[in-house]
């Protein structure tokens, strides 16, 4: 398995220009929100308990981070964090009887298409279609482009 390090430096070579790192800024986690907020949206089947965080969404944040241990615990801990900060955000659109469906749909539709006039303007294609791990190394280099300090050694 590679290291975190080798990870974002091999991201970081399609995401160059200054405005597509500004549009990967937004769309990434705009990406990433409204992936969980589309697992969330999944029927639960009827082994699950009667909870609301017992659901298809947490179950894919408990995988993802199993991944994310593999990298190192600060970027476990930091995608624990965000994690838990999206679900929140997904839980209070729910509570508030907002269509959570149509609103993740949208937004993850707007994000891509984002993230491909980013790339169009960066000239290179987007990392995942070398590899589908660069999905979850996507939201680390955010997250290390915006909060430095946490990534230093």
């Amino acid at each position: 398995m590679k290291p975190l390090n080798e990870w974002l430096t091999e991201y970081g070579e399609s995401h160059q220009n200054p405005t597509n790192k500004k549009i990967h800024n937004f769309a990434v986690p705009a990406i990433m929100f409204s992936i969980l907020g589309l697992f969330w949206c999944i029927p639960k089947p009827g082994f699950f308990p009667e909870h609301f965080l017992f659901n298809w969404c947490t179950l894919f944040v408990l995988l993802t981070t199993v991944y994310y241990f593999l990298l190192g615990i600060f970027v476990a801990v930091g995608m624990i964090l965000v994690s838990i900060l999206m679900m929140v955000g997904i839980y209070f659109i729910e509570s508030a009887a907002l269509p959570l469906l149509p609103v993740c749909i949208a937004l993850f539709i707007v994000a891509w298409v984002f993230q491909f006039i980013g790339h169009k303007i960066e000239g290179k294609k987007p990392s995942f279609f070398e590899d589908l791990l660069f999905l979850l190394i996507g939201p680390v280099w955010v997250a290390k482009g915006l909060f430095p300090f946490l990534f230093k050694k």
